[in-house]
C-alpha cells in the first residue's frame, strides 16, 4: 500500500514525575529522554510499520532540531518530504506522570505544509491507497483528496471547512475540547466520524458506540495513542476494510501505542 500523511513535527523533551506539578511546585524528574513527535510524526511512524513505508509531507526548521527530526523518522521507515522554514523548529515539553498521562507544552509555531509550495513532491499523493491530513493549508488537503482514502484530524476543521472536499472519515476526541465537532460542521459532511474516548471507546456516525481494545501489555504512558488510532484507521479503510473492522483494528494501533515510552507505535496485523 501507498500511505501518506500530511502533517506537523515536533521534537518532544520527555520528563517522568510522580505527579503533575500544580502553580508554584516544585517537580523532580525520574526520567527523561527526547524523540521526533507530534502528530503528523507520530501517524507516519504507525503508518511505516504497517505498510512498511509512509510518506510524510511536512515543514522543518532549519536548526539542529529540524535536522534530527528528519534523521530519526528516516530510521524508522518515514520517507520525508520537508519545506524548511526560516526558523528555529517547534519543539514541546511533556510531562509524564505516574499513571501514564501526558501533559504537553509546545514551544514554537506549528510548522505546516503549504500545497503551492513546489519543492514538495505532492504528484506523489496522486492514486495513493490512504492520506491522513494532520496539518497543512487548503492547498494541501486538495492534494491530500486525490488518494483514494482521505481521512483527517477534526482539530484542523477550519482548514476542512474552507478546502470543501469530501472527506472518508474525521476523527476528533470526545475529551478533548479542541476536537470536538459534529458531522453537519462540514459541508460535505464526512462518509465516517470517529469520536475517541481513550479506555471508554468512543462513537462513530453511523456506526454509534464501540469498546477499546485491551491493552497488550502494561501502561506506559497515553502519548500519542490517538494519533496512532488515527493512523491505523487510515490504513484499514485504505486497505478495504469496513468501518466497524477498521475502528477495532485502529482501536488495537492506538492500544498497543500505550505500552511503549513516548513516541512508540506498534507493528499491528490487519489479519
Amino acid at each position: 500500500m501507498r500511505v501518506a500523511v500530511v502533517g506537523h513535527v515536533e521534537w518532544i523533551k520527555f520528563c517522568r514525575v510522580d505527579e503533575m506539578p500544580r502553580a508554584g511546585d516544585i517537580a523532580h524528574s525520574t526520567d527523561e529522554w527526547e524523540q521526533a513527535g507530534g502528530a503528523g510524526a507520530v501517524a507516519a511512524i504507525q503508518l511505516a510499520l504497517l505498510a512498511d513505508e509512509a510518506m510524510l509531507f511536512t515543514s522543518l526548521g532549519d536548526d539542529a532540531l529540524g535536522r534530527r527530526s528528519r534523521e530519526e523518522l528516516e530510521s524508522r521507515g518515514v520517507r520525508v518530504h520537508a519545506s524548511q522554514a526560516h526558523g528555529p523548529h517547534r519543539w514541546a515539553f511533556t510531562h509524564v506522570d505516574d499513571v501514564g498521562e501526558r501533559t504537553i507544552t509546545t514551544v514554537g509555531p506549528k510548522l505546516r505544509p503549504r500545497g503551492n509550495d513546489e519543492s514538495l513532491p505532492w504528484h506523489e499523493l496522486v492514486g495513493a491507497d490512504a492520506v491522513y491530513f494532520v496539518a497543512g493549508d487548503e492547498d494541501a488537503l486538495r492534494w491530500a483528496r486525490r488518494a483514494r482514502v482521505l481521512v483527517a484530524t477534526s482539530r484542523e476543521l477550519d482548514v476542512l471547512r474552507r478546502g470543501a472536499v469530501p472527506l472518508d472519515a474525521v476523527v476528533g476526541s470526545g475529551s478533548d475540547e479542541a476536537e470536538r465537532f459534529q458531522p453537519a460542521d462540514l459541508d460535505p459532511a464526512p462518509r465516517l466520524t470517529v469520536s475517541t474516548g481513550g479506555r471508554l471507546g468512543g462513537w462513530s456516525q453511523p456506526g454509534g458506540p464501540y469498546t477499546a481494545a485491551p491493552l497488550p501489555g502494561p501502561l506506559e504512558d497515553t502519548y500519542g495513542a490517538g494519533d496512532c488510532f488515527a493512523a491505523g484507521l487510515t490504513y484499514a479503510l485504505g486497505a478495504g476494510e469496513p468501518p466497524a473492522e477498521a475502528i477495532a483494528f485502529a482501536a488495537k494501533c492506538g492500544a498497543a501505542a500505550i505500552t511503549g515510552r513516548g513516541v512508540a507505535p506498534q507493528a499491528i496485523s490487519l489479519d
